[in-house]
């Protein structure tokens, strides 16, 4: 009789696209009772080295003829990778055509040794008070319908109130108030914004609703010791509240409440591979855990309001909204011969209100002149070098480049050969400089990515910053004025609308109720939509716009990049899909020094075939990986990439 053996299903920490699937191996009887999820080092036949990999499956058969390698060690008795995690992971990669151990590298953090021995899963719930959770249903119910969504697995584009709320911006204290209900009902919420100042202010926002011990912090600022700590908190069995960056997304919880706050923020996008949005991975999440799903923001998306329009989504607002006082510039006070970079309507509201308390002043760049141009022919100065922008950081300096930081001492214009230079732009240091001077003993401080302020004090002041670098005020700014319209509109984006619109919502939020908003010299769509706090209204336009040209997110797009053999195969194997005449554009070379040469080509097609899609594309990845190792090509890249959802700009 035939004795059977244990058989563990692996999955392979490796970025190698053949090697995305699981590999059976024998478990040894030494190495006694293996748990599902935990770390193993198991032998790689081909490559004969030993790799890491995750045990997903165990089993037995009576086939003891078939050869197979054996486990060689158990890494850690700590499941990590529990079933919910691996079949998120799983569902998030096929449909990117990427690799499951690419997902599994962002959430996972590498073993901490100490951490691990110290970790104890104790399981003990914890819950807010009663006057915590008064507080937060008192809250929840100024929006219309959020209660409903909260308490059955619905999912939901909520509009944040765009006022300040007992010191800070509403949506954070919503974000607290949903998960501390949540809490409060022994569910686990994720929580998930774009950067450390948003964690910050949410953070502080759980303070007054939940207890300390309930929060775990998901944050790219932490040690690997405090990550790997707070990995472990996730997966025990008691409640919590997970709040962080991007890859929060992937916690290891059993979440009754995904949020999102800001999604069109782009930190959001993932930049490594398989590129996976934060938004696409908590639409995958919620309908794999019937959680409640939340997108919260000032402003609409075009992916969200897409789902809004086809009822995935229920549009919430408040029961009472409350709209900031937008101020917008009219074209004949812009046109006057005197006008200067600040109409004299925003100027006289900044004066006034500056008496009183904080100013906001919003820029487009920072820096002082972060571009010069020809003083002769107005031609832009660009780097003998590189052909980079070339900037100064105060009047009279050395002209430096943009891109690769060389001075350019003996510039000289290649169109007029006049060594003269003008300022062509104003950045935020050059702002603070000019309105310093206007506004005679009135502090003027300087927020941007060189010099972070993350409040400023219900004091008279000036305060110059760059869009999304802007403090928080206590009180709110008593005016806030929008400069560089026109300039972030000129940005070569398919959304820069959308990304415009976002921005200078988000600094209108930030004023006190009542003080004046001014938006410089834009008219249009955008600004009618801040005006009139119409965001979605625009989303909507936009969507219907983006439709018959199947651009995102109207429709799916992928980017197929490799030498020119590979990529005519991948895009081969989509004629057996029946996609539309027009659904691939290109392929077109691509600018490079590799050999062989490369080119990309872009893929269109409806949600509904993305299944199909994904699938083949990453079989043909998959395909060209083999023959490459089997001897047909040479390279150090691979000869076929794919990508999906692609970023407007890369089209």
């Amino acid at each position: 009789m035939t004795q059977s053996r244990r058989i563990a299903r692996v999955l392979l920490d490796s970025p190698l696209p053949q090697l995305d699937r699981l590999f059976d191996y024998a478990l040894p009887l030494e190495l006694g009772d293996v748990p599902l999820g935990v770390r193993v080092r198991v032998p790689l036949r081909t490559a004969g080295r030993v790799v890491d990999g995750y045990v997903v499956g165990i089993g037995s058969e009576d086939d003891a003829d078939r050869p197979l390698s054996e486990v060689e060690s158990v890494v850690s008795p700590v499941s990590v990778l529990p079933d919910r995690l691996h079949r998120l992971a799983r569902r998030v990669a096929d449909r990117a055509a990427g690799s499951e151990s690419d997902i599994l590298r962002l959430v996972i953090p590498k073993r901490q040794v100490r951490v691990e021995k110290a970790w104890t899963d104790d399981s003990t719930p914890v819950a807010p008070d009663a006057d915590a959770l008064t507080a937060a249903d008192d809250l929840i119910a100024a929006y219309d319908g959020l209660g409903e969504v909260l308490g059955g697995g619905g999912r939901a584009a909520v509009e944040a109130i765009p006022v300040a709320h007992e010191g800070e911006q509403g949506w954070s204290a919503l974000l607290a108030a949903s998960a501390a209900r949540m809490l409060g009902d022994g569910r686990s919420s994720i929580l998930i914004v774009p950067d450390h100042r948003d964690l910050d202010r949410l953070l502080s926002a759980l303070e007054v609703l939940v207890p300390a011990e309930a929060v775990v912090r998901y944050d790219s600022r932490q040690t690997n010791p405090e990550r790997y700590r707070a990995f472990l908190r996730s997966l025990e069995d008691a409640p919590c509240i997970v709040v962080g960056n991007r890859s929060s997304v992937y916690a290891p919880v059993r979440a009754g409440l995904v949020a999102v706050w800001d999604d069109g923020d782009p930190l959001l996008g993932e930049p490594l591979a398989p590129y996976v949005n934060a938004r696409d991975a908590a639409l995958l999440r919620q309908e794999q855990e019937e959680s409640a799903l939340l997108f919260v923001g000032h402003t609409r998306t075009t992916d969200v309001e897409r789902l809004v329009a086809h009822g995935w989504l229920k549009d919430v607002r408040a029961a009472r909204r409350v709209l900031p006082r937008i101020v917008l510039s009219t074209p004949h006070e812009m046109e006057q011969p005197t006008a200067q970079r600040m109409p004299s309507s925003a100027f006289l509201a900044a004066r006034n209100a500056a008496a009183d308390g904080p100013v906001l002043v919003q820029v487009s760049r920072p820096g002082f002149a972060p571009s010069l141009v020809c003083a002769e022919c107005r031609a832009p100065a660009r780097c003998a070098h590189c052909g980079g922008p070339l900037g100064a950081t105060h009047r009279g300096a050395v002209p430096v480049c943009g891109w690769c930081g060389r001075g350019a001492r003996a510039w000289a214009c290649p169109a007029c050969s006049s060594t003269k230079l003008r300022l062509a732009s104003s950045g935020s240091e050059r702002t603070a400089d000019e309105l310093g001077k206007a506004f005679p003993g009135v502090r003027v401080i300087v927020a941007d990515s060189a010099h972070p302020v993350e409040r400023v004090a219900d004091k008279p002041a000036l305060v110059v910053a760059t869009r999304g670098a802007e403090p928080i005020a206590d009180g709110g700014y008593r005016a806030v004025v929008l400069l560089d319209g026109p300039r972030m509109l000129q940005a070569p984006d398919l959304r820069i609308g959308e990304a415009c619109l976002r921005w200078w919502s988000n600094a209108a939020a930030l004023a006190a109720p009542g003080a004046p908003v001014h938006l410089v010299g834009v008219d249009g769509g955008v600004a009618r939509a801040l005006a009139t706090w119409t965001q979605s209204t625009y989303a909507r336009a936009e969507l219907a716009e983006r439709g018959p040209l199947h651009m995102p997110p109207a429709a799916r797009v992928a980017l197929v990049e490799g030498t020119t053999a590979a990529v005519a195969r991948g895009l081969a194997a989509l004629d057996e899909l029946a996609l539309p005449s027009d659904a691939v554009l290109g392929p077109v070379p691509v600018e490079s020094d590799d050999v062989p040469p490369r080119v990309r080509a872009l893929v269109r097609f409806d949600y509904g075939a993305g299944t199909k899609v994904a699938t083949t594309l990453r079989a043909a990845v998959v395909a060209e990986a083999v023959s490459s190792r089997r001897g047909r090509a040479r390279s150090a890249r691979s000869p076929l990439t794919v990508r999906l959802d692609i970023l407007d700009p890369e089209l």
